[in-house]
């Protein structure tokens, strides 16, 4: 009798397989499957039926937690309702945070590494010394 026949006996045979139970790795993927396939010459075609599409739900605007949207344009976020205007959708953000408006527009020249900005800031953050 082999040692290999001992361990396909009655308890190792109903286990499940593991990565400790196998030679060289046994590499179990994270379970999202793939949402196309490769071609032969090293493209990927996405296959529509496979990806996944989540439904908002309804009363999502009156729910505690908001959501932030990402505005395309230049029109402030209170001016508009028009939903084609939003880019996405981000839920489970504070309603309690700043939106942002642009990219590295700074008042001082200097920008972020600007001492006087970065005193502003911790005051508005942590209040008095």
């Amino acid at each position: 009798m082999r040692a290999t026949e001992v361990l396909f006996g009655r308890r190792w045979r109903k286990l499940r397989l593991t990565t400790k139970n196998v030679n060289k790795g046994y590499y179990k993927g994270t379970g999202t499957g793939s949402m196309g396939r490769h071609t032969k010459y090293g493209g990927y075609v996405i296959e529509w039926p496979k990806v996944r599409t989540y439904v908002v739900p309804a009363g999502l605007s009156t729910f505690k937690v908001g959501c932030f949207l990402s505005y395309i344009g230049n029109a402030k976020y209170e001016e508009t309702t028009d939903a084609d205007t939003y880019a996405q959708l981000t839920p489970f953000v504070t309603n309690n945070m700043k939106r942002t408006w642009g990219f590295g527009q700074y008042v001082d020249p200097k920008g972020p590494r600007s001492p006087e900005l970065y005193l502003q800031r911790w005051k508005e953050e942590n209040g008095l010394d």
